[in-house]
């Protein structure tokens, strides 16, 4: 059996894809429900956030065909899988602004490292030694 270089890097992307894909769906739908945030006394409520659950659905859609496709190997997932990364990576800087700045960075850090194991991912670990 030959072992591709940077294969645990490409699981772990995968496992992180999926979790982050779940969890977009999440929100997304969440967010299409009647948006309510309670903070002490007060109730705050957002008018409209249809358009952002969508995008974050089909955000996590993506994300989890990526996922899915990139553990079974196929081509089409390492495609997908840079896809939704990257969306993530763009995602994490646009909300960089909001409440907590340090977590979209490290988010934005971990969709780098994602990509990075992805487009690395390939060379026959032998030949790559010599």
């Amino acid at each position: 059996m030959r072992e591709m270089r940077g294969t645990g890097r490409v699981v772990f992307a995968a496992v992180i894809l999926l979790i982050v894909g779940t969890l977009n769906i999440i929100y997304g739908i969440g967010a299409l429900d009647d948006a309510n945030i309670f903070v002490n006394d007060t109730r705050l409520v957002f008018d409209n956030l249809n358009t952002l659950g969508w995008v974050l659905i089909i955000l996590g859609l993506i994300q989890l065909t990526g996922g899915f496709s990139l553990m079974a190997g196929n081509a089409y997932g390492r495609v997908i899988a840079i896809i939704g990364a990257s969306l993530g990576a763009i995602n994490a800087l646009l909300s960089v602004g909001g409440d907590h700045p340090w977590w979209s960075l490290g988010v934005f850090a971990i969709c780098l490292y994602v990509l990075h194991g992805i487009l690395v991912y390939g060379e026959d670990e032998r030949a790559a030694r010599t």
